[in-house]
C-alpha cells in the first residue's frame, strides 16, 4: 500500500470565513460542510478541514503549484491586501523567493496560520538557512 496525505484539520475562529479566504487564494471552492468541518480540497484530493475553535496554534501548510497557478494566486494575494513575504521568518516583505529554480511565497491568513506556495519541490537546504 502506498502512503498518501489525505487531510488536515485547521482550527480557526470562523471556519467558513477562513475556508473561503484560502479557497479564494488557491482558486478553488470552499465547501461542502461535512459534519462540523468546512472542506477546501486541492486538485489532488487532499483537503484542509476547517473547524471552529477558540484554542489553536498557528500552523504552516505548503502547496506545490505550477507557474500559472502561482501567478494567479499571487495576484489574488495582492488583490485582498494580504501580507506576503519571501521566507518563513517573515523576511523579504512583499517579495517572493527563487529557491530551487522556482518561485515561492509565504502569506498569513487572518488566524495567524502561514501558507506557502512553491513552484518547485524543495531540495537540499539553501546555504542561507543552514545555520537556523
Amino acid at each position: 500500500m502506498s502512503i498518501e496525505f489525505n487531510h488536515i484539520i485547521v482550527r480557526v475562529k470562523d471556519k467558513w470565513k477562513s475556508a473561503r479566504f484560502l479557497a479564494n487564494i488557491l482558486g478553488v471552492e470552499a465547501g461542502p460542510e461535512w459534519a462540523q468541518f468546512v472542506l477546501v480540497r486541492t486538485n489532488n484530493g487532499v483537503s484542509l478541514d476547517f473547524l471552529d475553535s477558540d484554542n489553536f496554534q498557528p500552523l504552516h501548510c505548503a502547496f506545490l503549484v505550477d507557474d500559472a497557478e502561482f501567478d494567479a494566486a499571487l495576484a489574488r494575494i495582492k488583490d485582498v491586501g494580504c501580507k506576503y513575504y519571501a521566507d518563513f521568518g517573515g523576511n523579504g516583505p512583499s517579495q517572493i523567493n527563487h529557491l530551487y529554480g522556482g518561485r515561492g511565497v509565504y502569506f498569513d491568513d487572518p488566524n495567524g496560520h502561514v501558507y506557502e506556495l512553491i513552484t518547485k519541490p524543495y531540495g537540499e537546504t539553501p546555504e542561507q538557512f543552514r545555520e537556523i
